[in-house]
């Protein structure tokens, strides 16, 4: 590891090397301790060269690991690449070592520049993962053990530091060069970034340093010990293509993004796992179950001291049987699986992934390198006391609310940028206004990139969002995209509050409405405007242009609907069916809004249109549906409106009242005739019925109706319109369902309904007796009647 007396311009004893795995706690010991023998004066650090003007931020103490280093071409921020750090790995502990005695350290791999260009055999990012093969994987394979993570516990997470610091590195040095000479694992760009980093090996001997430490992979060590000729490594480096300008920052990064599942190649497995062997001294496994036990109890599992022994124990006894060191992540696991979990794999998943991977989020201090997008994301974070956090968390606003109005505003900003920190989720809070939204937040690494991304469209979030619906406008109506997207934008633009940019997204949705003719692209439309006409009580936005835009959609619609519906085959009917669903509810919002302007009613969420629609948009809505309703396919189905959609336009006048319970039972009738093709018949009962079949038990007539004509369906029909009456009457409420059957059963169900019951005069003494008894069931102070408690009625 150390270069010897050699000749021929190989190293010299002022250069150690010291070769590492990424990410490993115990090659991070290792390192600190031979670091503190060496005490060098100038430290390599395997890593892009790029960040050496940054790397003295790590002297910061708001720059808390896990972070990364981020570098991007300027000219294209997507194309980037990401550097990350635990405090367990060794290449931060070097970093640290060094900043703290403010020793020089530099980064000798090859540049990010050079990876955002074309390289044929480069690929189109920069390669920090490493060979191509895992040598630590091919090491253990050669020691006959199958599990790599295993096998590097043992051999080096798990063995006590020696008297010389230095002698873990020669082994593995040596491992490594039986591993090179036999060529495994090799690519054309490892020998590249080898060429680069004796270069700057080289450049650091001629700076007149005497004691040199260079933290690298294990897999580099041989090749940077040989040190062949300059000539010959400015022949490898003359293949490199031409450097792209490139930013580099310092961004938080998470132990969930350091393991392989998250898509990292250099990550592992475990980083929870091994943030906690480095940063516990002594036997680690008692405190991580103790951990374990204490997650276990937060989620409702029974978990005492006492198991937590037996589970130390156990993992113990286990190490001994397989013949290891010390109990590692598999022993210890198979203790919490049968001690702490009783068996159960549910639970031990949770371990897995709170404990065994983590959440755990960097920090980087404010005077890290940054876009100026960045700087207004992170100032308005603070601002609203909204911290970004890797643990998914729910949060519910009150749009009435100043501060949650503007945070509101922000997570729709950033979402129309390409941020997703926020989701819109599902509110446990049960509430029909639209002054209450709430969201998933999860703040992710890789927005970093694309926050370096959105900095072309401003350098403010509200600039920038501005400028990027505009740009998605026009692009849109260039595009020809369907009407859907632009309302959508819309929606978004009212939601973020960028009044700014909605005279162009509203021109555009003009241009593009006046040319759709598509009344299913219309009908996708109409429901996003509508949506976004509530939102201006609540936000205070004005959108006379987008009422009118919203009106003039829904015109069209009642007029195209009926003959765009015709010869629909059943896939088409039923997507068909969904939008009129929505459009119901668009126009019944719409026609509110027309007979109530002026008026607050963003807590209605069912209103009366019949009655209160001066602009006869409702009446209009209402002719489209019957129309819709009377067109049976009298000469095939290619000649008439599908049974589904004929059978919810009668279900929709029927709830509007624009339709009475006897005419709905006489058109069901005829559809039920003998006249009609079952399968078309099942069609209009699937539409009828469709949200809610309670109108069945309201009135007998109608379900003695689908009884007779169920019962009369020839045996070949039956079988083809099973499915649909399965899946109709499957969706419907299970008490429904359940009242329905006992009703079929006990018939005959053209019967009249019975009597009310005689009421005679209440006893009332028999009905105070009753009191405490429904008090105590419904868990409510029992009412004391007046005569009882003494006093006159």
């Amino acid at each position: 590891m150390t270069g010897g007396a050699m000749t021929g311009g190989a190293m010299t004893s002022d250069v150690t090397l010291l070769g590492i795995r990424h990410h490993g706690p115990g090659s991070a010991r290792a390192v600190a301790a031979a670091l503190a023998q060496l005490r060098p004066d100038a430290v390599l650090i395997e890593g892009p060269p790029e960040a050496d003007g940054i790397v003295g931020l790590a002297a910061e103490k708001d720059l808390v690991p896990p972070v990364a280093l981020l570098a991007h071409a300027v000219d294209d921020p997507s194309r980037a690449a990401f550097w990350p750090y635990a405090e367990f790995s060794p290449e931060w502990v070097a970093i640290r070592y060094a900043v703290e005695r403010e020793l020089p350290v530099r980064f000798i791999d090859l540049p990010a520049a050079y990876g955002f260009g074309a390289a044929p055999d480069t690929g189109d990012a920069p390669d920090t993962d490493g060979p191509a093969a895992d040598p630590v994987a091919l090491l253990a394979e050669a020691a006959g053990h199958d599990d790599p993570e295993r096998w590097w516990e043992d051999v080096i997470e798990h063995r006590a530091p020696g008297a010389d610091a230095l002698t873990p590195f020669a082994a593995v040095a040596e491992a490594m060069a039986a591993l090179r000479e036999e060529g495994l694992g090799e690519s054309r760009r490892d020998l590249l970034r080898e060429a680069h980093m004796r270069q700057r090996i080289r450049a650091a001997r001629r700076a007149g340093y005497a004691r040199i430490a260079v933290v690298c992979g294990a897999f580099h060590v041989p090749a940077l010990a040989a040190m062949p000729t300059v000539a010959h490594d400015r022949a490898l480096l003359a293949e490199l293509p031409k450097k792209a300008r490139t930013d580099i920052t310092w961004v938080p990064w998470t132990h969930r993004r350091l393991s392989q599942a998250a898509g990292y190649g250099a990550g592992v497995e475990s980083p929870g796992w091994y943030h906690h062997l480095f940063t516990v001294e002594g036997d680690p496994v008692p405190h991580w179950l103790a951990r374990a036990a204490d997650l276990l109890r937060a989620e409702d599992h029974p978990v005492s001291s006492a198991h937590v022994i037996e589970a130390v124990r156990l993992a113990r006894t286990l190490a001994v049987l397989r013949g290891r060191p010390l109990a590692g992540l598999t022993e210890t696991l198979d203790a919490v699986r049968a001690v702490l979990c009783d068996g159960s794999d549910v639970a031990l998943e949770l371990v897995r992934d709170r404990l065994v991977v983590g959440d755990a989020l960097g920090e980087v201090p404010d005077a890290a390198p940054a876009v100026p997008l960045q700087r207004d994301i992170t100032r308005l974070q603070r601002t609203l006391r909204l911290k970004p956090d890797a643990t998914p968390r729910d949060l519910d606003l009150d749009l009435r609310k100043d501060t949650d109005a503007a945070r509101s505003r922000l997570l729709h900003r950033l979402r129309l940028l390409g941020v997703d920190w926020g989701v819109p989720a599902r509110s446990a809070v049960a509430s029909t206004g639209t002054f209450r939204e709430s969201w998933r937040l999860c703040w992710q690494p890789e927005y970093a990139v694309r926050i370096a991304e959105a900095a072309q469209w401003g350098t403010t979030v509200e600039a920038a969002a501005v400028a990027k619906a505009i740009a998605k406008a026009t692009g849109a109506a260039r595009a020809a995209v369907e009407l859907a997207e632009l309302t959508a934008l819309v929606e978004t633009c009212l939601l973020a509050g960028l009044p700014a940019a909605l005279p162009a997204v509203m021109r555009a949705l003009a241009d593009l409405a006046a040319l759709a003719t598509d009344v299913a692209h219309l009908a996708g439309a109409l429901p996003a405007l509508v949506r976004a006409l509530r939102y201006g009580d609540v936000r205070g936005t004005d959108h006379g242009a987008l009422g009118a835009a919203a009106t003039g959609l829904a015109d069209r619609i009642c007029v195209g609907l009926p003959p765009a519906c015709v010869g629909l085959d059943a896939g088409s009917a039923a997507a068909m069916r969904g939008r009129l669903d929505e459009v119901h509810g668009a126009i019944g919002l719409l026609a509110a809004d027309a007979g109530h302007a002026g008026t607050e009613h963003v807590d209605t969420e069912h209103v009366d249109t019949a009655n209160a629609d001066p602009t006869g948009l409702a009446d209009r809505w209402a002719a489209a549906l019957r129309s819709l309703a009377r067109r049976e396919p009298t000469g095939g189905p290619a000649t008439g409106v599908p049974g589904l959609l004929r059978g919810r336009a009668v279900r929709l006048l029927l709830d509007d009242g624009r339709l009475d319970s006897d005419e709905a039972g006489r058109r069901l009738r005829l559809v039920l005739s003998a006249a009609n093709a079952p399968a078309d018949a099942a069609g209009w009962i699937e539409g009828f019925l469709a949200g809610g079949g309670a109108l069945l038990l309201h009135d007998p007539r109608l379900l003695a109706l689908l009884d007779e004509w169920l019962t009369g369906v020839s045996d070949e029909a039956f079988t083809d319109v099973l499915p649909l009456l399965r899946r109709t009457f499957a969706g419907l409420e299970a008490g429904v369902r359940n009242t329905i059957g006992a009703r079929v059963a006990a018939g005959p169900l053209d019967a009249e309904p019975l009597a009310e019951p005689a009421t005679g005069e209440l006893d009332r003494a028999r009905a105070d007796a009753a009191v405490p008894v429904v008090a105590l069931l419904l868990g409510v102070r029992p009412f004391i009647p007046r005569q009882a408690a003494g006093r006159d009625t």
